[in-house]
């Protein structure tokens, strides 16, 4: 659970600084920043909504007393909601358009965003996940996690994500996420799509090849 809050961070944070730093970014970049602001809500809706259907439910039924806290954390991932749609809505449009206008929204939506989210994330790594791992079993954790964040997903979505995961991640990070699938698939994941993700990551946050090139 840390790592992926961690992942979320990093890159809302990378986003902010694209954003603010001169130059400004232009043209594939901006539209890369952008379709990335998107996926990241999307994924954020998903990881929230596997917690409230999924884990959230083992959780109470293994452990009673745990309600209270579960019932808050899930209260605010629908607080969280409103500020979620709006960096969407404000990601889509900065990517389509070219004003500087659309990028002032799309900082003032990512401080917002960050406002209620941060917090969240925090506790819900300091006070649910040791609530969670004293409840449920290792296996009752790998299940929902292979319920709700693998299997419904292709190869191509896990290669990627697996990437962005483990991106700029230190050592102990690394062997937790590239050991969540066996070996032969884990090396695909990692060799395969290693140069997609560097692609698409170098899009966005490298202003340098924002402007189009003869060779492509």
């Amino acid at each position: 659970m840390g790592i992926v809050h961690g992942a979320l961070r990093r890159d809302l944070d990378r986003t902010r600084t694209a954003l603010t730093s001169e130059p400004h970014p232009l043209g594939r970049q901006r539209r890369a920043l952008g379709e990335h602001v998107v996926w990241m809500m999307d994924f954020l809706h998903h990881h929230h909504s596997g917690e409230d259907k999924g884990l959230w439910p083992l959780v109470r039924d293994r452990n009673p007393a745990a309600g209270p806290l579960l019932d808050s954390l899930e209260a605010e991932h629908h607080r969280i909601v409103p500020a979620m749609e709006t960096m969407t809505a404000t990601g889509r449009r900065y990517a389509d358009t070219t004003t500087d206008e659309a990028r002032v929204e799309l900082v003032a939506a990512l401080d917002e965003l960050n406002e209620v989210l941060v917090p969240h994330l925090d506790r819900e790594v300091e006070e649910g996940m040791p609530v969670v791992s004293k409840s449920i079993t290792q296996a009752e954790w790998q299940a929902w996690d292979e319920a709700n964040n693998i299997k419904p997903k292709s190869f191509a979505q896990l290669g990627l994500e697996g990437h962005w995961l483990i991106d700029d991640i230190d050592p102990e990070g690394y062997q937790i996420v590239v050991n969540l699938v066996p070996a032969v698939p884990r090396f695909i994941l990692i060799r395969g799509f290693a140069r997609a993700y560097r692609r698409r990551a170098a899009a966005r946050w490298q202003p340098d090849l924002s402007a189009p090139r003869a060779d492509m």
